[in-house]
């Protein structure tokens, strides 16, 4: 079974999907037939994203912060679209800034969206998949949730939480057939993931960085978002049906596998 076989009949949930990985995901997911419900803060741009997609793709603007809101376009997309087989959380922000520096509202905000964000998100579709005994779940994360990041402590800290409920939702869902894993990404490029590299640019990101303790990447490149989605898609695909609360790491080796 390959990845290409994940049910084409199925309605697809993604976050952070106006642009970078969220935005691969929803054009992997779409080109394999999918009906793809696009989430974004930035509702012009998901909008536009959707729109690009065909008719089978939908694009809402909402705050994955916002509990109502996130349980309201959730009964909007399954009403529309139908119901909900694939949820993907992609949606996250990051500012770096040393812990002394960090304004508790940045700390809080990181929260809200990284954590908070994929609780809401995850706890309104699996309601619903749980009562149909079917679904799978993706949360994306970072390799930066296993490996300390200077600078990015509340970001290393909240896609650590996220993958944590991530598992234990796994756990918790099993018996009614929800599969719950995660993509942990290394360096990618994207808005996001430029905005760090710094004046070394990519080739600096590869070397990496010993004064901030950022080991380089074995396999010399920084990922592209595809790669990202189509690991995505495989824990989507019946050919991972056997695999839950799992963490696939896309980094190019940068981990060091730990």
């Amino acid at each position: 079974m390959t990845v290409n076989a994940w049910n084409t009949t199925g309605v697809a949930v993604v976050s952070g999907a106006a642009r970078g990985i969220g935005a691969a995901v929803a054009d992997a997911l779409a080109g394999r037939g999918a009906r793809v419900a696009l989430l974004d803060l930035d509702g012009d741009a998901v909008r536009e994203r959707a729109a690009a997609l065909g008719e089978h793709a939908t694009g809402h603007a909402v705050d994955v912060a916002d509990a109502a809101a996130v349980e309201a376009v959730v009964a909007q997309v399954e009403q529309d679209l139908g119901p909900v087989t694939a949820l993907v959380n992609v949606a996250g922000v990051l500012q770096a800034a040393p812990v002394a520096e960090l304004d508790p509202a940045v700390w809080a905000r990181t929260f809200a969206v990284n954590v908070d964000g994929v609780f809401h998100l995850s706890r309104a579709v699996t309601r619903r998949m749980a009562q149909r005994g079917a679904g799978a779940v993706v949360t994306v994360t970072s390799n930066a949730a296993t490996v300390p990041r200077a600078g990015l402590a509340a970001y290393c800290a909240s896609k650590a939480a996220s993958a944590m409920f991530t598992k234990v939702l796994g756990l918790e869902l099993a018996g009614q057939g929800i599969r719950c894993n995660v993509v942990a990404p290394g360096s990618t490029d994207t808005d996001m993931g430029r905005a760090l590299w710094g004046a070394g640019g990519q080739a600096g990101v590869i070397a990496g960085a010993p004064e901030s303790f950022r080991v380089g990447i074995p396999l010399a490149r920084v990922a592209d978002p595809t790669d990202v989605a189509d690991a995505v898609l495989f824990l989507l695909s019946p050919a991972a049906r056997h695999i839950t609360m799992q963490e696939l790491c896309v980094d190019g080796g940068a981990t060091l596998g730990a």
